[in-house]
């Protein structure tokens, strides 16, 4: 099988390291991109023509303007049958639009976007959520887990798109959280550098917030649900330590509007009543 790789930036060039050999036809408009991949056997696309002759192609371009670009090049050029796969984070809708396109000509649009940063992409161990059919989703599986560490089929065209949105909200939410958690160590004295291994070490431990990501709803959690114990105690310890890191935050001035927020919501956000 014939694999198509375009964009060979940070993240693409190591996603498509995992596959180099003649079997990967690579393109990226810097050939200097493409020279570390063709030294390894891979072949050098002259434009995306040459991609268009592989069974499977993934775009990991910057933006919905290349991804639309690329992909319109692609679709009429491509054979029927062959996948696109899109790694890109773009708009929800994008891929939804693509596969539309598509259709006419027999090739199949897969957004599957990726998790797991630049390291994930160097040591193989990549999230990718993808949005694809049943058929699409078996075609691309096995060759996406010579890239990835877990490859998770979230259901039609642009599924994984929007996965990917939720996901890439938490992490960069998180980061307000984490600027201010720093804001109120440092009035307090604390060294930061040393807070941070801390939060590392620990979340590599508990899994940080995504450990509580286990139920299949966010609705309130209904009587006899085994989770409710579970989230009690987790409500009991965060009411507790939220409210002395406000009370510390008051006495430093520091203002800390997303702890106020979680602490207000906290019961509600862990299925135990009814948001206000």
């Amino acid at each position: 099988m014939m694999y198509g790789f375009v964009g060979l930036g940070q993240i693409g060039a190591p996603m498509a390291g995992r596959l180099a050999g003649p079997g990967l036809i690579v393109y990226d408009v810097r050939a200097e991109a493409m020279a570390p991949l063709v030294e390894r056997g891979a072949l050098p696309a002259a434009g995306l023509a040459d991609v268009a002759r592989a069974e499977i192609v993934s775009l990991m371009v910057r933006d919905d303007a290349q991804v639309n670009e690329v992909a319109g090049a692609l679709i009429p050029a491509c054979a029927a049958g062959t996948v696109i796969a899109v790694h890109s984070t773009i708009h929800a809708g994008t891929a939804v639009k693509l596969a539309e396109a598509a259709r006419p000509y027999g090739v199949e649009i897969v957004d599957a976007p990726v998790s797991g940063g630049f390291m994930g992409a160097a040591a193989g161990t990549l999230a990718v959520m993808v949005g694809a059919s049943e058929a699409a989703f078996a075609r691309v599986k096995e060759a996406f887990a010579a890239w990835a560490g877990l490859v998770l089929h979230m259901g039609p065209v642009g599924a994984g798109t929007r996965a990917k949105l939720a996901r890439n909200l938490l992490h960069f939410v998180s980061f307000a959280a984490a600027a201010e958690a720093q804001r109120l160590a440092e009035a307090a004295g604390i060294p930061l550098g040393d807070l941070g291994r801390i939060v590392r070490h620990s979340d590599a431990v508990t899994g940080g917030p995504g450990a509580l990501m286990l139920r299949g709803t966010t609705a309130p959690l209904p009587p006899g649900d085994p989770l409710r114990e579970i989230m009690a105690h987790v409500l009991a310890l965060g009411d507790k330590d939220l409210s002395l890191a406000l009370d510390l935050a008051g006495e430093l001035g520091v203002d800390t509007p997303l702890a106020r927020l979680a602490h207000r919501r906290l019961a509600a956000d862990l299925g135990l009543e009814e948001p206000s």
